[in-house]
């Protein structure tokens, strides 16, 4: 009996310990310019066997409307919106020219490379800068981030890749990316990936809403399809979990379904796909966005976020318990308001309030804090005397227990950010 006993103990540990060190890894895909409505009301039976298992939001990009935050919805600062996990106040990208990205908002590959150098990265774009302007590879000022497994250029290749009048190269170059995509997530399983997709915005933008867009959608269908299933094959024959994160990066006009790059509701509108179902509170709640992509992926490999990186964050993840959410800033007569909406369970939460006069981090530098106080999450607000803190300018940060936010004051009559050029 003794000896079963131990077979049994012996087999239920090493069950267990398994459980314990199975690796988590992402992918994340970006599909260029396909709005809410057309997705959903599209034949797409990959993404929805993915959505089945998993989670589908509505989620939105652009900044908040009419505020500092506010930014285009055009590619290059979508895609380093979820890069970064800032809108374009921040990592200064405002459209696809890229001439100055702030790396001082640190990417999503940076972050990872930089605290855990053994771990893996790579890209599979139709779309070369995305390697070299948005993440910077080998450049100082970007960290000098390389990395381990690199395919794009394609369409570069005009003896390969052909460039035709109607655009569909690009569909041919998705195909190549994919298929390397595939073969190296299969073979290699790097620990965080990127796929991007681009047939789908030369479709929306030479024909609208139309027969071109939705067969475009369906060909991006079965490439995640093809992304899927060298995910479920590393689950089943490794100790890996994965999280894929199917997104886009802005929506279209309504009028044709032609161009985008404005504030309208339908160019803001996107959406979000997650391979699990354990999403919080906040994702339940309302709209996210896609600056929240990096969080929710930073929580998921259990990458600790410097306390700096974390203060400047635009987004909250989408997985795991979080704290708060919506920060708001307010002048009020002789005061300052503070609010939140609290998302956390707990009764006894705290939430400490910091404030910042300073943004040297926009060059590098360190800011200054100085704790406001601390307050029952619950209370949900915090108000300040303007003569304690007579500044103009203040960075407020809004330290819960599972994630923190914040929200600058800007003086009356500062121009929106995005008003500007690089």
């Amino acid at each position: 009996m003794r000896i079963i006993y131990l077979l049994l103990w012996s087999l239920l540990s090493t069950g267990l310990a398994s459980a314990q060190s199975r690796t988590h890894k992402v992918v994340f895909i970006i599909a260029d310019g396909i709005p809410a409505d057309v997705l959903e009301n599209a034949a797409t039976p990959n993404i929805k066997k993915i959505i089945a298992g998993g989670t589908y939001l509505r989620a939105h990009v652009g900044g908040d409307q009419g505020t500092y935050t506010e930014t285009p919805t055009i590619s290059a600062p979508g895609y380093n919106d979820l890069l970064t996990g800032t809108w374009g106040y921040k990592h200064n990208v405002w459209d696809n020219a890229i001439k100055a990205p702030n790396y001082h908002y640190q990417n999503i590959f940076r972050l990872l490379k930089e605290q855990q150098p053994a771990k893996k990265i790579a890209i599979f774009s139709t779309w070369t800068d995305n390697r070299t302007k948005l993440v910077g590879e080998g450049l100082p000022a970007a960290g000098n981030v390389q990395f381990d497994y690199k395919f794009d250029g394609y369409e570069l290749d005009t003896v390969a890749f052909p460039h035709d009048k109607q655009s569909l190269y690009t569909h041919a170059i998705d195909e190549k990316v994919v298929a390397e995509a595939a073969r190296c997530l299969r073979t290699n399983a790097p620990d965080l990936s990127w796929i991007y997709l681009e047939h789908t915005d030369d479709m929306g933008h030479r024909h609208g809403d139309s027969e071109q867009l939705r067969t475009a959608v369906a060909y991006l269908d079965a490439q995640v399809g093809q992304v899927w299933a060298a995910l479920q094959y590393r689950t089943q024959h490794a100790p890996e979990d994965w999280l894929l994160v199917l997104t886009t990066d802005h929506g279209r006009d309504a009028a044709t379904g032609r161009g985008h790059g404005g504030q309208s509701a339908r160019e803001r509108t996107t959406w979000l796909v997650l391979s699990t179902k354990e999403v919080n509170a906040y994702a339940r709640r309302g709209q996210p966005s896609i600056v929240d992509v990096l969080p929710t992926i930073a929580r998921y490999l259990q990458l600790p976020l410097p306390v700096a990186t974390q203060r400047e964050l635009d987004g909250v993840p989408l997985i795991g318990p979080v704290s708060l959410a919506e920060p708001r800033v307010q002048p009020a007569g002789d005061s300052l308001r503070i609010s939140w909406t609290a998302l956390g369970a707990s009764r006894t939460e705290k939430v400490n309030v910091w404030a910042a006069a300073t943004n040297n981090f926009k060059t590098g530098g360190p800011d200054q804090y100085t704790l406001l106080g601390t307050v029952p999450l619950g209370r949900q607000a915090l108000s300040i005397s303007r003569q304690l803190y007579p500044g103009a300018f203040y960075k407020i940060v809004l330290e819960g227990e599972h994630n923190t936010v914040s929200r600058w004051l800007l003086p009356a009559g500062s121009p929106t950010p995005g008003s500007g050029s690089n």
